[in-house]
């Protein structure tokens, strides 16, 4: 607005304004004066300005990083667009102003210079950008004002009146004159700019002109979505720059996504589909990524042959997931989601999974025709964002796989695939993340993800432990079904054995187990078996006892099977002299009873050190204060060294989390678990402070923790600091004071001894506020320890002064502000400034003869 008023006030200092703003938007120092405005041509004037500008910098308002610059980007860009929209009504039509900005504007944009280029170029498009907005409201207002106009003429004679009729036709008049000037503009800004710089050797340049040009067919389509716009986007296609390729790819899915446009695509489709079909192969990710999101839009107008169906189909593979995915979605919509109603679904496949068992068939044959079968992961996991209530359907799964009508029934090659799918889909939901080789590390899953997860979990855990054992029953014979079958209970929420009363059916399941046991020798066979009783085992399970008592009965019979079998085997030996029978025997023998070792060496080791670490407290306890005859104690006491690492440990074993890898509901019990372990650790280590069995100096290293601990351990150092004061108040202060000194010197090394600003030396001064609340009400009882503080407080404040003779102020000054914390808990006699201006006095050489000075000059 003030634009306009300036202009139609004096349109050539207005205009002169705004061609500085554009040259000095482009980083440019120079500046267009009047004179040379009225006196010299558009390129006189931009030769002076290319003299002035500073080409060895390089850098220009357009290409600086950071947030600011980002903002001014955005800001210009909306300063054209506003800047047409405002005059629209008035001067935008008065073959001055509109004329002059484009002759600036195509003339930077063919200047030598980058930065005129570049931001030229930028403002030149988003103007004709404006300028289609500005075509597109006079359209409605022109269809208005036609319409108007048919109205009043069509009105009988006695009600109409000339004047509204002339006045309506010059108004329709108008509307028909401002289009075609509009268009003039628009043509001299796409000749001038846009067909020149295209194809600029600055890819961030070509990559405006691509990006607008989709915009202006979204936008006028009837203007701009022909051939003879279409062909610069489909050549662009074939940029070298990612960038540049990218923008063509988005440009074009803006106009494949409207049905209405899709029509006018036919020549383009035809003669440039092959490429984009090529570009799902590009070296930049992002770009294949929306080279297949872009053929997913051209497949909906049946653009695509079978052929680049089946080829695009195979990205499902690939380990770059948001591609896999993008096809995965492509996969889906075209083979595995019916746009029908359900009863054109042929009756025999409907049934009670309605349209599944067709899906389920369909990807089926689908894996086996890709003869990719060590990628099923890849493939589920591609579907799994899209398909994800058909790959959860195990119900129909099981229900194919049980079929026992031979015209339903599949083939060998299909049960294996299914089963395959089956183990992979499992996994994949009870795990919540992609598979090894796609992302990087496991994600943290949202409190939603982990509701759905276990869901999921008890879902499998319900509907498998009461069929797999019908489904191992059926494929017992057959090593790899069997294999993979097995693998399926590691993912159980096995407190579904006990919450939804299915412990009958554990004996079905280890009734089938042991049966295969001794049926197979294949290796995979009896490990899925082995893990399987792993993990039926664990302790906290109400079904432990049953399986821990099949699996011992399971291992008898096969131990008393192998005597049995031994005393022929080595009669034969004997007689024969066959080494390689030996070696057939003795490895296994060996490897069985090297892992039954490690077993019981486990459940010995397990946690030693911390269960080491408890007996050396009580044993220190026992030896260190218990009574001879005459009453006296033992005296037993550790070694400096040994105490040292004591600390250590503690340090390590309690305010040290181990972090482990714990999935599921494992991980909460695990931390209760581990929390319990820590607070008895030190626990025992506090009372070995207490009774003075180690130093009471080793508790500063325990108080450090007192705030960041305190919901964990908080009332366990309370009662340690309530015991050693009760026990020796001086030396308990004492070490309050040490604990804090040692937090300053760390701050202090860190921080420098200058700054009390930071959040570490905050958090000094709020512990010291802590520890002076353990005092209590009782100032009397206390006097002695809060008055030994302030001393020794005073004290390490002065250290390092002596000699400087009043130069510098004591290195550790600001640790007044720390011990000041107490001075509340000073008796009204102890309140002087006596003591701590005679260290003054006496460390500084009587150059600080009060603290109100040396505090003053500190300041």
């Amino acid at each position: 607005e003030e634009f306009s008023k300036a202009y139609i006030q004096d349109r050539d200092v207005a205009l002169l304004d705004l061609i500085n703003f554009y040259i000095q938007c482009s980083g440019c120092q120079g500046m267009v004066t009047a004179e040379m405005f009225q006196s010299l041509c558009n390129s006189d004037i931009m030769q002076k300005m290319t003299e002035t500008f500073d080409e060895d910098n390089g850098d220009y308002p357009l290409i600086k990083p950071g947030p600011y610059w980002k903002k001014f980007k955005a800001n210009f860009c909306e300063f054209t667009a506003v800047l047409i929209q405002q005059c629209q009504y008035s001067i935008l039509y008065d073959s001055y102003l509109m004329d002059t900005v484009i002759s600036l504007l195509t003339g930077l944009a063919d200047s030598r210079v980058r930065a005129f280029r570049h931001t030229s170029t930028l403002a030149a498009v988003k103007l004709l950008t404006a300028l289609v907005r500005v075509n597109l409201n006079l359209d409605i207002s022109k269809c208005n004002a036609q319409r108007l106009y048919q109205v009043e003429k069509n009105r009988i004679s006695v009600k109409r009146t000339n004047q509204r009729l002339d006045q309506l036709e010059r108004k329709r008049k108008e509307y028909e004159q401002k289009p075609l000037e509009i268009e003039n503009m628009m043509n001299a800004i796409f000749k001038g700019t846009f067909l020149q710089r295209y194809r600029d050797v600055i890819p961030e340049i070509r990559a405006i002109c691509i990006e607008e040009i989709g915009s202006w067919m979204k936008m006028y389509p009837d203007a701009f979505l022909n051939d003879s716009y279409l062909k610069y986007i489909g050549w662009m296609l074939y940029d070298k720059q990612p960038e540049v390729r990218l923008k063509c790819l988005l440009g074009l899915q803006g106009i494949y996504d409207r049905k209405e446009l899709v029509s006018r695509m036919d020549l383009f489709t035809s003669r440039f589909k092959d490429r984009i079909v090529s570009m799902t192969l590009d070296k930049d990710h992002e770009v294949a990524v929306q080279a297949m999101k872009l053929l997913m839009l051209m497949n909906c107008e049946d653009a695509l042959s079978s052929e680049d169906c089946e080829t695009l189909f195979q990205f499902v593979y690939t380990t770059y997931r948001p591609l896999a995915v993008a096809a995965g979605e492509f996969l889906y919509k075209r083979l595995l989601s019916y746009q029908g109603t359900e009863e054109e679904v042929p009756p025999k496949r409907r049934g009670k999974f309605g349209a599944n068992t067709c899906y389920i068939r369909k990807l089926i044959t689908f894996f086996l025709e890709s003869e990719l079968h060590k990628h099923v992961t890849y493939l589920v996991d591609s579907l799994w964002d899209w398909a994800g209530s058909l790959l959860k359907d195990w119900e129909c799964m099981t229900t194919l796989l049980l079929e026992t009508a031979e015209e339903e029934a599949l083939s060998d090659a299909q049960e294996s695939a299914l089963i395959e799918i089956i183990l992979v889909t499992i996994r994949e939901a009870a795990e919540g993340h992609p598979p090894v080789g796609r992302g990087a590390a496991k994600k943290m899953l949202s409190a939603k993800e982990k509701k759905i997860q276990l869901e999921d979990c008890t879902k499998i855990t319900e509907h498998f432990i009461v069929v797999l054992p019908q489904l191992l029953a059926k494929y017992s014979a057959d090593a790899e079904k069997v294999a993979n079958l097995l693998q399926i209970p590691q993912y159980y929420d096995l407190d579904v054995y006990s919450t939804g009363r299915l412990e009958k059916h554990v004996d079905a399941l280890l009734s089938v187990v042991k049966g295969i046991v001794a049926k197979h020798s294949d290796m995979d066979v009896l490990e899925a078996c082995s893990r399987m009783y792993y993990v039926l085992c664990n302790e906290e399970l109400a079904i432990h006892r049953t399986v821990d008592l099949a699996r011992t009965q399971l291992i008898d019979e096969l131990v008393d099977k192998l005597n049995e079998l031994l005393d022929d085997s080595w009669h034969e030996v004997c007689v024969t002299g066959n080494m390689y029978f030996y070696l057939q025997m003795i490895l296994p023998a060996l490897q069985c009873t090297y892992f039954a070792l490690l077993w019981q060496l486990a459940s010995v080791v397990e946690r030693p050190s911390s269960k080491a670490f408890m007996i050396l407290c009580d044993l220190l306890m026992i030896v260190s204060h218990q009574s001879s005859r005459d009453d006296e104690a033992l005296g037993v006491l550790p070694s400096a060294c040994l105490q040292s690492k004591m600390l250590l440990f503690i340090q390590d074993h309690v305010f040290t989390e181990e972090k482990e890898e714990i999935k599921g509901q494992e991980k909460e019990s695990y931390k209760l678990n581990d929390l319990h372990r820590r607070r008895s650790l030190l626990a025992v280590y506090c009372k070995l402070i207490v009774f003075t069995v180690v130093e009471m100096s080793a508790a500063a290293e325990i108080y450090k923790h007192y705030m960041k601990t305190y919901n964990d351990f908080g009332d366990i150092i309370k009662e340690t600091l309530s015991r050693t004061r009760h026990n020796n108040k001086i030396q308990s202060a004492r070490t309050l004071i040490l604990c804090l000194q040692q937090l300053f010197q760390k701050h202090t090394e860190t921080h420098g001894s200058t700054n009390c600003m930071d959040s570490s030396f905050t958090n000094i001064k709020e512990l010291a506020r802590r520890f002076s609340l353990t005092f209590g009400w009782d100032q009397v009882k206390s006097r002695e320890s809060v008055a030994m503080i302030h001393k020794e407080g005073i004290e390490f404040a002065f250290q390092g002064a002596a000699g400087v003779e009043g130069k510098c102020l004591p290195p550790n000054l600001n640790f007044l502000l720390i011990i000041s914390e107490f001075s509340n808990k000073l008796l009204k006699p102890d309140k002087r400034l006596r003591y701590v201006e005679k260290r003054a006095s006496l460390l500084l050489g009587g150059g600080v003869p009060t603290l109100e000075k040396l505090s003053r000059r500190h300041r």
